[in-house]
C-alpha cells in the first residue's frame, strides 16, 4: 500500500490537478490517505506529484497512525487499531473496517521544505524519509 499526504494548498492549481487530488481523498492540505499499487492509481500520483508526499507503509505504522488519527464512521464507537490495519492490509480497502479513508494531520513538527523535492524537501518519493515525515504529523 502506497500512503500519500498532500504538502501543498488550493491557490493557484489547475483544475486537473485539483480533480485528482480530490479523487485521491486529498481535498485539504496536511490530509493523508491509503492506496493500492494499481496502473491508475500511479498515473495519478505521477500528475500530482509536485504537491504530495508518498512512500510505503509498514503494518505497524499504519496501525499507529489509525490509533492516533483514524476516525470511525459512526460517532463514538472505539476502534481496534491492530485489527483494523490488518483488515485494510489484506483486503486493500477501506470498505469493511468501518474507519474514514482519510486521516487529518497535523503540520510536521520542526518544519519542512515543501518547494523541493526529495531528497531536499519532501515532495514526490520519500522512500526511507517518508515515515519520519509521518510520524512528526501524527
Amino acid at each position: 500500500m502506497i500512503t500519500i499526504i498532500r504538502i501543498a494548498g488550493r491557490v493557484n492549481r489547475d483544475r486537473d490537478v485539483e480533480e485528482t487530488l480530490n479523487r485521491l481523498r486529498l481535498g485539504k492540505k496536511y490530509t493523508c490517505t491509503l492506496i493500492d499499487e494499481t496502473p491508475e492509481m500511479i498515473g495519478m500520483i505521477r500528475k500530482v506529484r509536485n504537491f504530495i508526499a508518498y512512500g510505503k507503509i509498514e503494518k505497524n505504522d499504519l496501525a499507529e497512525l489509525i490509533e492516533k488519527r483514524g476516525k470511525s464512521i459512526e460517532k463514538g464507537k472505539k476502534i481496534d487499531n491492530v485489527k483494523t490495519a490488518d483488515m485494510i492490509i489484506k483486503n486493500k480497502s477501506f470498505k469493511d473496517s468501518g474507519i474514514k479513508p482519510y486521516f487529518g494531520l497535523h503540520p510536521p513538527r520542526g518544519g519542512i521544505d515543501s518547494r523541493q523535492h526529495y531528497p531536499r524537501g519532501v515532495l514526490g518519493d520519500n522512500k526511507e524519509g517518508f515515515i519520519k515525515l509521518l510520524r512528526r504529523m501524527l
